[in-house]
């Protein structure tokens, strides 16, 4: 069973094929594309493309992302699976998975992160803002493969009542130990939503990609 197969995608910035820069960008519970899609403005990077999926009913998953993992699905797996098929279609197209980002927000940073850990590689970067890989207390991720220097950013308040702390720093401590090199960033005091350092961080990562990929 696949909830989220054949719903739309999103699109922001250059169209499809006209870009050798991508970002996959994945929305937080409760929302639509056109709710992530609204940080491209911020982002100021018109030379991206941005592609953005729903998920049914607006949630990718129907419980947090600390309980137990068979309790979010079939949501969690068919997710996946939708963000590994705008992967594999990018790279048909002729892009490279160094110039395809990872982006996320909220359930959407933990959709996008646990998809990274699942398929290791060197990607343009993974952005989890507000996020944490998915799992109860006591995962342990051991999937195969290396992110070569990949760099992720984590970010997130010190006081999130979706989002531990602890998970936040678990999650880093993957990524550092599967090649990736690891931002992370604690927020006392801030609410569950992205700040302005987050953006220039992201936009580091952007520049990068701009700078390597084809014209």
């Amino acid at each position: 069973m696949q909830p989220h197969a054949g719903q739309p995608v999103g699109h922001a910035g250059k169209p499809v094929g006209e870009s050798h820069a991508l970002m996959i960008m994945v929305h937080g519970r409760n929302a639509a594309p056109r709710n992530i899609l609204d940080t491209c403005s911020v982002l100021d990077r018109p030379d991206f493309t941005y592609l953005a999926p729903a998920a049914a009913s607006n949630t990718w998953y129907g419980h947090s992302f600390m309980a137990e993992t068979a309790s979010n699905e079939p949501g969690l797996t068919s997710g996946l699976h939708v963000i590994e098929g705008l992967v594999q279609d990018a790279l048909a197209r002729g892009i490279r998975a160094e110039h395809i980002m990872l982006l996320g927000f909220s359930q959407g940073a933990c959709l996008a992160g646990e998809f990274a850990v699942r398929h290791a590689r060197r990607y343009g970067g993974v952005v989890m803002y507000s996020g944490g890989l998915i799992g109860p207390p006591g995962t342990t991720w051991t999937w195969p493969g290396s992110f070569d220097g990949t760099p992720v950013l984590l970010g997130c308040s010190d006081v999130d009542s979706h989002v531990p702390k602890t998970r936040v720093d678990e999650s880093a401590d993957v990524f550092a130990r599967m090649g990736a090199t690891v931002t992370k960033r604690i927020y006392p005091g801030m609410g569950h939503t992205i700040n302005a350092e987050e953006i220039r961080l992201t936009q580091r990562m952007m520049d990068a990609i701009l700078a390597d990929a084809p014209a």
